[in-house]
């Protein structure tokens, strides 16, 4: 299983058939991996943030917490590995709107 941490960006990459445990940190900032801004579910939109329907209230979305509903979001990866060259494609794009 392959994906982003919310917090830096890193590449995580956990065996097939391995779970993320609440004690699991990034290894390149020390952010706990399983929190709700990490999962799937998480969804600034709904309410409680969570699109699980029987997931529990939690407080901080960015620690370490006990939701047996927590899936790692694969879409995060997708999200943060664009190549620099579409960045810089529309950046350029961008700035050639505002040149005199």
């Amino acid at each position: 299983m392959l994906f982003n941490c919310w917090k830096c960006g890193g590449k995580i990459e956990y065996p097939a058939g391995s779970r993320v445990l609440r004690a699991d940190a990034c290894p390149q900032c020390d952010s706990d991996l399983h929190s709700c801004r990490n999962c799937q579910f998480y969804d600034p939109g709904k309410h409680n943030q969570c699109a699980g329907t029987q997931a529990e209230w939690v407080g901080d979305k960015g620690t370490a917490n006990c939701c047996d509903y927590f899936q790692p979001n694969p879409t995060l990866l997708a999200s943060t590995a664009r190549p620099a060259s579409q960045a810089n494609d529309a950046k350029n794009r961008f700035d050639s709107l505002f040149k005199v």
